[in-house]
């Protein structure tokens, strides 16, 4: 018996494809990792248990972009696709590949302490340090490979 997704996405080119087989919950995050990670100020993400998810075609690029989690991407055109801490049971999908962003649900705010100065998001949302949030132990050790002036080294 084969799941219908309860919301799909992909990369720009179409070449690797995604389903959600549950609603996700959203969050932005403001770390350093995700800034660099997305080219953007933040990322917004949504997160689901592994079992809710699945590639539906293509097969994307993974990065292992710290000891503690991997990213996948469309090798084709580049596109953020996932954010996958190595031990929890859920994947982040990245909120603009989804082919109906409007549903994404964001209601927090991670990684506040690198937040840009200039950035301006006043919608009352609960925010969280980076290691302040239940499970955050596992950040405590955590090692960046991500390269440049103001990576993340744990």
């Amino acid at each position: 018996m084969s799941r219908e997704a309860v919301l799909t996405g992909g990369c720009q080119c179409g070449k690797v494809r995604y389903g959600l087989y549950a609603a996700p919950e959203g969050s932005f995050c403001h770390c350093r990792m995700c800034q660099r990670a997305t080219g953007g100020p933040f990322a917004a993400l949504t997160n689901v248990r592994k079992t809710d998810f699945a590639w539906t075609a293509g097969e994307p690029g993974v990065f292992a972009s710290s000891s503690a989690a991997t990213r996948a991407f469309c090798r084709d055109c580049g596109t953020p696709l996932t954010f996958t801490y190595n031990d929890t049971d859920g994947t982040n999908v990245t909120v603009g590949s989804l082919d109906e962003p409007e549903r994404a649900n964001v209601t927090t705010h991670y990684g506040v302490e690198s937040r840009l100065s200039w950035l301006k998001v006043c919608d009352g949302l609960p925010e969280e340090r980076t290691g302040e949030g239940d499970g955050d132990d596992m950040l405590s050790g955590m090692i960046s490979h991500q390269a440049g002036p103001g990576a993340v080294r744990g």
